[in-house]
């Protein structure tokens, strides 16, 4: 008909994949976030997971574990699987793409960086550290998924700005690589890494505490807005 069946105000959105079999991260991704730690550009992507318990909504809440007083932002142009592929060629891997939508990797950068042996793991997969949407935006309605606009904003302080052409691996190389380790299924979620402006690295560093509102917004695909509770 054209007309919203349900008034957008009345309602909320959830994440647009709420329970995936594989919520798969990269790290280290932008030319400009190697810069800002002061580390070599990996040569390899540098792959790691959250648990898929971790998603929650575009505008739901973040909650901020006890267990952690460094929670920092991350915004991410995440792709969803939509073809099921192992051992995926690079040339043919758009065509295992449904879309693509908005992720905030949320971090606790104390059990990311010096807990846990150093495993990002826990660090990385506190519940709600994953705000995912707020849909998915297909991939042929997506006109360049290597030259968009990608944004956070912190109590709206704009704390990162980039552009995915800036990915080191981009999103075709990221699906042949990880499929060479495990099989992909239609609704993995495929996060792609973050640019600079994360909290962590600036002097002093900035993390997030109860109260903040953070926003994540990628051009073409939307803006998530979360607060910290």
């Amino acid at each position: 008909s054209g007309q919203h069946r349900v008034l957008r105000t009345t309602a909320q959105l959830l994440a647009p994949v709420g329970d995936p079999e594989k919520v798969i991260c990269v790290g280290l991704n932008y030319h400009d976030h190697c810069q800002e730690q002061g580390v070599k550009v990996p040569k390899e992507p540098l792959i790691f997971s959250k648990f898929p318990s971790s998603i929650t909504g575009p505008f739901d809440d973040i909650v901020h574990p006890q267990e952690t007083s460094e929670l920092d932002w991350e915004v991410e142009l995440a792709a969803v699987i939509g073809k099921r592929g192992r051992h995926i060629e690079e040339a043919a891997a758009l065509e295992h793409v449904l879309g693509f939508t908005v992720a905030n990797d949320v971090s606790a950068r104390d059990w990311q960086m010096r807990r846990n042996g150093r495993q990002w793991l826990l660090g990385k997969t506190f519940d709600t550290f994953c705000p995912l949407g707020p849909a998915i935006v297909t991939r042929d309605a997506v006109a360049d998924a290597h030259n968009l606009w990608i944004r956070c904003s912190v109590n709206g302080q704009r704390m990162q700005d980039s552009n995915t052409r800036h990915l080191i691996f981009g999103v075709p190389a990221l699906v042949a690589w990880v499929s060479r380790f495990v099989t992909l299924v239609p609704g993995d979620i495929l996060l792609t890494g973050t640019p600079a402006g994360v909290g962590v690295f600036r002097k002093p560093p900035v993390f997030l505490k109860r109260g903040d509102e953070v926003q994540c917004e990628i051009e073409e695909l939307g803006t998530i807005c979360n607060r910290v509770v």
